[in-house]
């Protein structure tokens, strides 16, 4: 195989994989617009719109220079240049000069192929954030948020890590973010619910909770099942290659081990949903099918295939505990993305040391690292927006939903409008 024919595989897988992934944002749209009572769901949608517009932009303005470009080895952060695009070779080559050719070649894949990939990584840590705030979370001090996260806090993140920076000198092991990506959503995710609160009614004095059913199931559950196709493709265009047999059978393994997991996760989730919610829960199916797939994201390359179905499965317990977790706590996550995202995460990153050739201490050194630094960061956040204009819709507002108040009704026809 010639380099130039590599380098058109290469793109060309990048371009596919990065394709799939964004898709996963319809799919946590359609789950987390499911889920939610129908007199909020259209802001769902814009949320959700609006939050994948916004890291788009941010990550092209600054982000992408914060995570990749000019990180010392062992370093902290990138550099602060805005603007990223294609190289000075790529627009030599574009323009008619075929002796660009092999210097752009040399860098193996096109840049904004590259880009485009890490880009709709942070597309996905928002929905994360987005999913646990939903029906109480003001739109614009929302999107500011998602702004800062990936303009600062989720290309720090990478930069230790998929940067070339500390983390990643010492070891440090997770190819498609179980950590990178979905801890620090979660953790994200918790510190800005300390701040914006739980829903009102959602939990009685007595410290029961007041159920909230969601607006359409089989919504939910095609939001789901898109989210798992998204995975397969997050995990697979993490291993950035295509150029012969042995990439060929790495990205079936990785395929196969992400199917594996998710099936394993939502299968643990349902057999113990009854033992431990007290009723065979669907929703407990499609978050532990959600907590395999973030467990195994680590290293999805692994070997053996038995070790995918085992991190999988304890990912989709891990999950359903969790779900029960921030109830006793009073924590009001509408998705549980919270324990799919940051509770498989963390286990996911762990399992890395199973059969993935990780270092216990250098992962658990990881872990600690970037979730003590997303959590705060992220905290600071939301306090200063909090402060600044405020975070949380008004009472009459929740009281309503923010549907009526922006005069985007989802079921118009089921509205009883007064005769003209």
């Amino acid at each position: 195989m010639t380099p130039e024919t590599a380098f058109v595989l290469n793109t060309f897988s990048l371009l596919l994989w990065g394709t799939l992934v964004m898709w996963m944002c319809a799919g946590f749209t359609m789950l987390e617009s499911g889920s939610v009572r129908s007199k909020n769901a259209s802001v769902i949608c814009m949320k959700n719109v609006g939050a994948y517009a916004t890291t788009a932009i941010v990550f092209y303005v600054v982000g992408y220079n914060m995570m990749y470009s000019g990180v010392d080895p062992g370093g902290w952060i990138g550099s602060p240049i805005l603007l990223y695009g294609a190289t000075g070779a790529e627009r030599a080559l574009l323009g008619g000069d075929g002796a660009a050719t092999a210097a752009v070649v040399d860098n193996g894949r096109a840049a904004m192929a590259d880009w485009l990939f890490q880009m709709v990584f942070v597309g996905s840590v928002a929905s994360i954030v987005s999913g646990t705030l939903a029906e109480r979370v003001k739109l614009h001090s929302f999107l500011l948020f998602i702004a800062i996260l990936a303009a600062f806090i989720y290309p720090a993140v990478g930069s230790w890590t998929w940067g070339g920076g500390w983390l990643s000198a010492m070891g440090f092991r997770d190819l498609a973010g179980s950590t990178v990506v979905h801890s620090t959503g979660g953790w994200a995710a918790l510190a800005a619910v300390l701040v914006v609160g739980s829903r009102r009614g959602k939990f009685r004095p007595d410290g029961s909770v007041r159920q909230t059913p969601p607006n359409n199931v089989p919504m939910v559950t095609l939001g789901a099942f898109i989210v798992w196709m998204g995975f397969l493709a997050f995990n697979a265009g993490s291993h950035t290659g295509l150029t012969g047999a042995a990439d060929a059978v790495a990205l079936s393994n990785i395929v196969a081990n992400s199917t594996l997991a998710g099936a394993a996760g939502a299968v643990a989730a349902v057999c113990l949903s009854r033992w431990v919610l007290g009723r065979v829960d669907l929703f407990a199916s499609l978050n532990g099918g959600i907590g395999g797939l973030v467990a195994i994201a680590a290293a999805p390359d692994i070997p053996t295939h038995l070790w995918a179905v085992a991190i999988g499965g304890i990912g989709g317990v891990l999950c359903l505990l969790g779900i029960r977790l921030l109830e006793r706590l009073k924590i009001d996550d509408e998705v549980g993305a919270i324990p799919a995202h940051l509770g498989a995460g963390l286990w996911g990153t762990l399992a890395v040391c199973i059969d993935g050739g990780g270092d216990p201490f250098v992962q658990a050194l990881g872990m600690a690292a970037i979730g003590g630094f997303a959590f705060g960061a992220s905290l600071l956040a939301w306090l200063a927006i909090d402060f600044a204009m405020g975070c949380r819709i008004s009472e009459t507002a929740e009281r309503l939903g923010q549907d009526a108040v922006l005069g985007i009704e989802t079921f118009p026809e089921f509205l009883r409008h007064e005769d003209e």
